[in-house]
């Protein structure tokens, strides 16, 4: 069942604070705009390699705590930058929004990306800076906002609130690679102890779990996670062989585990949070 959201993405679950978890799938999007790919130099095809595919579904079995899942494609606008990066070179004029070079603008992959996988540029021509503006507006900040009120409703009413951000990765380069990579930036946006508990919970389903590398965390959790006030946001990669086929994008039958997995993970944070401590440190009483 799903609430009442902005267009850019859908909300499932409770969203009044009853549960202290929070789940995110921001690039699982597989909606594109007709004005958009009109604009791209790419075929349908090439531009959906860059979809989180169907994480959003490895979510369905979540039940008890919210789920936003976005609804536009990532290489439309990705939610998981900041709003002001952004390449001015992109467009046509002079933009209205305040921007800024970061390493992520110059790899070509800001708010708007511009470049699709493998280094391809997605656009045939310069965009109208209005739809940097508009992307912005009525997606990006909607999500953030929805983001933002769903964890202080849970950190009201617990005390302490846990952002899970979900996204997946094409199968890391080496011997034995990672499957599952959980990026907490390298500790500053969740308690180890909470971090232990998911790597625990992965690894008993006989996966190979990595903290932070290739993957630390992205600007989901450095903007969201706030330790210090009780709120811990943790990016999980999960390794796409594990649950589809990656040339096709079509499931198998690992989707069903990863599923399991993952409706299996909120149902022991949310029992055994509360033992974990992570509330923020009480204040010392002024003297």
């Amino acid at each position: 069942m799903h609430d009442s959201s902005p267009p850019g993405f859908s909300v499932s679950g409770p969203g009044d604070g009853r549960s202290p978890l929070v789940f995110a799938s921001p690039h699982s999007g597989r909606d594109y705009p007709s004005a958009f790919l009109a604009a791209s130099r790419l075929p349908l095809a090439q531009l959906r390699r860059a979809e989180d595919a169907m994480v959003d579904g490895l979510l369905d079995g979540i039940d008890g705590a919210p789920v936003l899942r976005a609804r536009y494609a990532r290489t439309f606008l990705d939610l998981n930058r900041a709003a002001d990066e952004i390449d001015p070179e992109m467009f046509a004029g002079p933009l209205s929004l305040a921007w800024r070079h970061t390493a992520r603008v110059s790899a070509g992959l800001g708010v708007l990306p511009r470049l699709a996988t493998q280094g391809q540029a997605i656009y045939a021509r310069k965009l109208d800076p209005a739809e940097a503006a508009a992307r912005i507006t009525l997606v990006h900040r909607p999500w953030h906002d929805r983001l933002a009120v769903c964890i202080e409703r849970a950190r009201s009413r617990h005390g302490y609130a846990i952002l899970v951000d979900c996204h997946s990765m094409p199968t890391p380069p080496g011997i034995r690679p990672a499957q599952i990579v959980l990026g907490d930036r390298y500790g500053n946006s969740a308690a180890p102890a909470l971090v232990a508990l998911m790597e625990r919970h992965f690894a008993g389903h006989g996966w190979r779990v990595a903290r932070n590398s290739p993957y630390a965390g992205g600007y989901t959790t450095e903007a969201h996670g706030d330790v210090a006030s009780g709120i811990h946001a943790v990016q999980i990669e999960i390794d796409r062989a594990l649950y589809m086929d990656s040339v096709t994008l079509a499931r198998h039958a690992g989707f069903g585990r990863v599923m399991a997995a993952m409706a299996g993970l909120a149902q022991k944070l949310a029992n055994a949070a509360p033992r974990l401590g992570l509330e923020p440190p009480l204040q010392e009483a002024a003297e």
